[in-house]
């Protein structure tokens, strides 16, 4: 009887170590997720995709709030560390750069629309693929604006803006509705501007000088185009400049919500409430880029940006590489994957995208797909943030006012930029 169980024991071990074998020949998949609000449709999507293929494929789920310090505890289990993780901004690849694999050679990244959102290491290497993300523009009613007799083909650049937008305002008594929202510098609404609005010379500054990091300095080049797009706003809108300061976020997106305005400087955040609270038709809706008088601006997309991006382990076995690579090069080809994709990210920059129900979603996978360049999102560089546009903020307010130069302003974006820096 002893010498059967030692047989059966013996025989035990055999099939374990054959089965930790054909493991490791195939490869699994050990995904660290830092979205807590897309755990289940994880898990659910990795559940599928083993059952399709018969590989395994793990999903943790970090609490909000814990992601870095979760990654740094997982990347010390060694052949236990995750396989596929997330690494959102400049800082994060500086201290992981060792654990990223160079994707530019991957099904899974030639897969991609565009690379506007990757993050990329010295060399061009692609340590991190952007997935997802959010959107800013100026949002717009196409059905007031054909009232007014216009629609989007007539506006391709500023000038063609403006000279809607001033048609518009000279005959809003006739119309019913203004051009524009108010351009509110109370604190709800005054980071539309500080923030955004000021992504537009930044970008373009930044552009033509190559930068990649937080610059110790800015030249403000393109100020005059940031005074272009606000002389416009403040200037045609239902609400006196002078009464900026105390005009609010909510106050604007009512005065679009309720038909009173064609266009409302705003992101893709904004689709639920405007088709949720105020009840607006998605169809009567759409998202232009914010054009500012730059050469070339025709061929402008919206402001896109993200800290949703993938990293693989390169640490990881090549069994493991390769099992992680599939899954991503599925979960961005197959039906499954770009289903929950579209239904819990919106848009995602890869050629067999859904198209999402958000329509400023699918206005910015429009203009890529049409090949126009994306505006990134320059003003993440801003150094001590707050500081900063506080100091933007209330030049802008005291020239609307009429209280203020405009070199005020320029002072403020320029010097404020290097003495925040300093101060950072």
């Amino acid at each position: 009887m002893k010498k059967f169980f030692a047989v059966l024991l013996a025989l035990a071990m055999v099939l374990s170590l054959c089965s930790f074998a054909a493991a490791d020949e195939t490869g699994s998949v050990y995904y660290l997720n830092f979205k807590p609000e897309a755990d289940a449709a994880w898990q659910a999507l990795a559940k599928t995709y083993t059952e399709q293929t018969g590989v395994p494929v793990t999903v943790v789920t970090a609490a909000s709030g814990t992601y870095s310090e979760t990654l740094t505890a997982e990347m010390d289990k060694g052949k236990a560390a995750p396989t596929l993780f997330q690494c959102g901004n400049q800082a994060g690849l500086d201290t992981w750069a060792d654990y990223c694999l160079d994707l530019s050679d991957t099904d899974f990244y030639k897969e991609l629309t565009t690379h506007e959102f990757n993050l990329y290491g010295e060399n061009g290497e692609a340590f991190c693929i952007g997935y997802c993300y959010e959107a800013f523009g100026i949002i717009t009613n196409k059905a007031l604006l054909e009232k007014a007799g216009y629609t989007l083909a007539d506006i391709k650049d500023f000038a063609s803006l403006k000279a809607v937008a001033e048609d518009i305002h000279a005959r809003k008594d006739e119309l019913g509705f203004d051009a524009f929202t108010s351009a509110g510098l109370d604190g709800s609404s005054s980071w539309r501007f500080s923030g955004h609005l000021a992504n537009m010379p930044l970008y373009y500054e930044f552009r033509d000088d190559g930068v990649t990091s937080q610059p110790a300095t800015i030249t403000g080049k393109y100020l005059d185009n940031f005074k272009n797009v606000w002389d416009l706003y403040i200037n045609n809108s239902s609400t006196e400049p002078s009464q900026l300061a105390t005009a609010t976020g909510d106050q604007a997106e009512a005065e679009f919500g309720e038909g009173k305005a064609v266009f409302y400087q705003n992101g893709t955040w904004e689709f639920s409430n405007l088709t949720g609270t105020f009840g607006m038709n998605a169809d009567d809706l759409a998202m232009i880029p914010i054009y500012c008088g730059v050469e070339g601006e025709e061929k402008a997309g919206l402001a896109c940006g993200t800290e949703n991006c993938w990293a693989v382990n390169s640490q990881a076995s090549e069994a493991n590489i390769k099992a992680t690579l599939d899954f991503l090069y599925w979960v961005v080809t197959s039906e499954e994957g770009t289903t929950m994709m579209a239904e819990e990210f919106g848009p995602i920059p890869f050629k067999n995208a859904k198209a999402s129900d958000n329509v400023f979603f699918n206005d910015a996978n429009a203009y890529i797909a049409d090949g126009n360049y994306v505006v990134s999102w320059a003003f993440n560089y801003t150094p001590n943030v707050d500081s900063w546009r506080a100091g933007v903020v209330a030049a802008l307010t005291q020239y609307s006012a009429g209280a203020g130069s405009w070199d005020d302003v320029v002072t403020a974006f320029v010097q404020g930029w290097a003495t925040q820096y300093a101060n950072q």
